[in-house]
């Protein structure tokens, strides 16, 4: 309490704080309106050489609720540990602006094969576009839990549970046929990539970050 009384307090953490949710809900609303630009454009799919010659799965319930369990770590984590969530935030903002502006640039349908996502969280309109759509370069699924063990890339135990995470949802996305392998190995580079500019970017966050 003592922590929160502190940094509730601090005008130069409550800005970064406030400028964080701004960026973070701007993000999610320009992708909406990414996600419902690309799919409403005529697109094919393409081969892809490891889709081609896998089977696919039934990952539906792995992909709805591993991701509504990485939400709700992720949650707790920043709500217990507040000093996170400035530079957590304005990551993940940024993080969703670059992706929606890949997005944009690459106009592909998804893998014929593709499994239906079937799921009371994602069966409306807000998440439909987003989670079963045509917005697949990079995938965000594996990029944004490596985002997140990137940021706790000295706690051991965090960094794991991140790491864990995406590679189980890279497994899953190709084994559902949900994106194609372009989408979830390129997600790794490029995630690497946005850490490091968030780091420049967010400077002040960042340090506030690392703090014990």
């Amino acid at each position: 309490m003592e922590t929160y009384k502190n940094l509730l307090t601090n005008k130069n953490f409550l800005i970064c704080f406030c400028g964080g949710v701004i960026l973070f809900v701007t993000s999610l609303v320009v992708q909406f309106f990414v996600s419902g630009y690309v799919n409403s454009l005529p697109t094919v799919p393409v081969t892809d050489l490891i889709l081609s010659n896998i089977r696919v799965h039934d990952v539906g319930g792995i992909f709805v609720y591993g991701s509504v369990l990485l939400f709700f770590y992720g949650f707790l984590l920043g709500f217990r540990h507040l000093h996170y969530m400035p530079f957590a935030l304005k990551s993940v903002g940024l993080f969703t602006l670059i992706r929606s502006l890949f997005v944009i640039l690459t106009h592909i349908s998804a893998f014929p094969t593709r499994i239906a996502i079937e799921s009371p969280f994602f069966n409306n309109a807000l998440f439909s576009g987003i989670f079963t759509g045509n917005d697949l370069f990079f995938s965000g699924h594996t990029g944004l839990p490596f985002l997140l063990a990137l940021m706790f890339w000295e706690k051991k135990n965090i960094r794991i549970i991140f790491l864990g995470f995406s590679i189980l949802f890279a497994i899953v996305v190709l084994l559902g046929h949900i994106h194609y392998s372009i989408d979830v190995l390129a997600a790794y580079f490029i995630t690497y990539g946005i850490f490091q500019i968030c780091k420049v970017l967010f400077k002040q966050e960042w340090a506030l970050f690392l703090k014990k």
